[in-house]
């Protein structure tokens, strides 16, 4: 066999075609390579002048960086669809021909697992901090970092997948299950963790409190709070100490909110006087007093109620609100230094319990 009559026979097998039928096949291939090639520049040419007109003309910044972050991998796919596409013509068959478009087709489906995650880092970074930005909460600054990435590894994942399954036939039945044992694991070894963090997620959601808030929780932490972790929440109380407790309980738990829904609150206190007390002259000296401490709004206005007939006292309330929950010590304060202050003035007495002890002889 001469060695012309050779590499016909390679060619033959390489190419799966005979060589009288490669010349026009090449020429095909290389027209449809250079159509390609012209439609990605078109394509390209359209992104640049005609929709950035009309992105440069809306207030927003993050379309354009959607469409920059679009216009390179839509180049490459037109690019790659005409390869694809000029293979196929060039070698009509063959397992050669199958694992180059394989090829081809992991090369795209990548390309658009990274333009994915350009476009979920620009809505984390652009579009969603637009739409939290008039929260008073510090946890969007640690929960979007979070999501960015939880939804980055979901988005890695799902292309991966689709890659291995679709294009190369891989059987990913034992790596989901591989992949559900593993988290099930993590989930288990974390759950304390985890269980911290759904419900620092669930606090940033729901929203019970804002930083600043006077807030109790369950059977009596009672303060301000200081801060709204992923993890924990601080508040600092009455002593100035710093009570950190975890999301977890906190969700779980019982939630007084002393500022919602705004921040008037009231003030009550009970006070005796001695029976044959005149109860018009007390009521009277009583709402003076309200009415007098500074801290003590008018509306609601202060009012007195004739509560009870205690065992050894005519029972008043007083009942107050102030703008801010701060000032409840303070009011309860002036009102009581003036309550003996103006009880003396007025010669009405504050009784005392008695008892009278009969002994039988």
């Amino acid at each position: 066999m001469s060695l012309n009559e050779t590499i016909t026979e390679y060619i033959t097998i390489l190419m799966g075609t005979s060589p009288d039928a490669i010349e026009s096949s090449i020429i095909t291939a290389v027209f449809i390579l250079f159509a390609s090639f012209v439609l990605a520049l078109i394509i390209n040419f359209i992104f640049e002048k005609i929709f950035t007109r009309f992105t440069v003309k809306t207030k927003f910044s993050f379309d354009d960086l959607i469409l920059s972050a679009l216009k390179r991998p839509i180049f490459n796919t037109v690019i790659l669809a005409g390869t694809y596409t000029a293979l196929e013509i060039v070698y009509a068959s063959g397992k050669f021909l199958a694992v180059i478009d394989n090829i081809l087709l992991s090369i795209m489906i990548i390309i658009w697992i990274f333009a994915a995650i350009k476009v979920n880092k620009i809505i984390f970074e652009h579009i969603v901090p637009k739409m939290t930005e008039k929260t008073k909460s510090d946890m969007d600054d640690e929960i979007l970092p979070l999501l960015k990435s939880i939804s980055n590894i979901i988005l890695i994942f799902i292309g991966l997948m689709i890659l291995m399954k679709s294009v190369w036939s891989f059987d990913i039945t034992p790596l989901l299950a591989s992949a559900g044992v593993l988290g099930f694991a993590v989930a288990f070894a974390a759950k304390d963790a985890i269980s911290q963090l759904f419900g620092g997620i669930s606090i940033y959601f729901d929203r019970p409190f804002k930083k600043g808030d006077r807030i109790e929780i369950g059977a009596g932490e009672i303060g301000i709070v200081d801060e709204i972790g992923l993890r924990s929440t601080r508040i600092r109380n009455f002593y100035n100490n710093m009570i950190i407790i975890p999301n977890s309980q906190i969700a779980n738990s019982k939630i007084v909110n002393y500022n919602y829904p705004n921040d008037k609150m009231m003030v009550k206190i009970m006070i005796g006087v001695a029976y044959g007390s005149d109860v018009t002259k007390v009521k009277k000296v009583l709402l003076q007093i309200a009415n007098s401490v500074e801290e003590v709004i008018d509306n609601p206005a202060p009012s007195i109620r004739f509560d009870n007939h205690g065992e050894s006292s005519l029972d008043f309330a007083m009942i107050m609100w102030v703008h801010d929950p701060k000032d409840k010590m303070t009011v309860r304060d002036k009102v009581n230094t003036a309550i003996d202050k103006e009880f003396r003035k007025n010669k009405i007495d504050i009784p005392f319990p008695t008892r009278t002890i009969i002994q039988k002889r």
